[in-house]
């Protein structure tokens, strides 16, 4: 048998202003791996998010080697099949690749996508008009005022009579200022907000701010820890489900069957990967959430498109010659 792997680095220029958290973001940074067992192959991208993974690119190039080294020398029989990686974004990234190399990651695809609400109201709302199906629109919330927030939400919900809101907050909101956006949602409208992820500094403010007002809530960073849960509990829609972030496909297929069999929406959401990772996460999407659009709204954040594009975009795509091998190995 024989095993090859090979771990490509690559830096792609973000849109100016992309702020994450505390820093701005100017280069996306990551790896794609490519795995190939006699004539299968398999890639997945390895694209921990700065300020949201715990890893660093540092750690997950070198946990991604040491995985890939065990793998091609188990090939051999030298040693048994490595474990997943304890590393979020390497587990995932190497999941795709064994999945793709298996034939187990389903070619179809879920290319629609909810909208991101980043500035203007009104260019969401031309871009719902033309939308075929459920309309569904993002937006973040928190940045500004919640007075602010509250307002745009309602400009939306009151101009497309059909729309389903998803916000996030990303818990930037104390009760205080998660009751003064809500003051500026009309009640007969707060029902068709599908969610907001994650309103308040905790748990606890944001389930409380959830029975008081009315307004769904979903959780997206608490999925991420290790004290976390999936129950049905009053106020709660969905969790929401950043592969990078969470892990192996096989720990994404866990919290989608647990969310499921409570009565919660699962949403798979990206973490702003390159076209090649979105493509992929397209494809988990229509394959474990059919019935839920995904949260994938995010390639116009790069500048550049990574080998698979998404369809219809007019983004320049980098070819696989184009990008520099980090590091190879092949065993027979």
């Amino acid at each position: 048998m024989m095993r090859k792997a090979t771990l490509y680095h690559y830096s792609l220029p973000m849109e100016a202003g992309v702020i994450l958290r505390y820093q701005r973001l100017k280069t996306r940074d990551g790896f794609l791996v490519h795995i190939q067992e006699n004539e299968e192959h398999g890639w997945g991208e390895i694209a921990p998010l700065p300020e949201f993974s715990r890893e660093t690119l540092e750690q997950t190039e070198q946990a991604a080697v040491a995985w890939l080294t065990r793998w091609c020398q188990a090939g051999k029989g030298a040693e048994k099949e490595p474990e997943q990686s304890e590393l979020p974004s390497v587990a995932f990234g190497i999941s795709c690749a064994l999945a793709e190399l298996r034939g187990e990651l389903p070619e179809e695809a879920d290319y629609r996508k909810a909208p991101l609400c980043t500035g203007d109201p009104d260019d969401v709302i031309l871009h719902l008009g033309k939308m075929a199906g459920q309309k569904i629109a993002k937006v973040k919330v928190g940045l500004y005022e919640a007075v602010r927030d509250g307002m745009v939400a309602n400009v939306l919900l009151e101009a497309v009579p059909e729309l389903r809101l998803r916000l996030d907050a990303n818990r930037s909101w104390t009760r205080t200022k998660a009751d003064g956006f809500a003051k500026y949602v009309n009640p007969d409208y707060r029902q068709r907000i599908a969610f907001i992820e994650e309103p308040c500094k905790t748990r606890e403010e944001s389930l409380d701010f959830a029975r008081e007002t009315g307004i769904a809530i979903a959780w997206d960073e608490s999925v991420r820890e290790d004290s976390f849960t999936v129950k049905a509990e009053a106020g709660v829609a969905a969790i929401i489900i950043k592969p990078t972030l969470v892990g192996s496909i096989d720990r994404c297929r866990q919290l989608i069957t647990e969310a499921h069999q409570a009565g919660l929406e699962a949403v798979i959401s990206s973490s702003i990967e390159t076209s090649f990772g979105l493509t992929q996460l397209a494809r988990l999407a229509h394959w474990l959430t059919p019935n839920t659009l995904p949260g994938l709204d995010t390639l116009n954040l790069i500048r550049s498109q990574l080998i698979r594009c998404w369809p219809d975009s007019d983004i320049p795509c980098l070819e696989s010659d184009k990008l520099e091998i980090a590091w190879s190995h092949e065993c027979h």
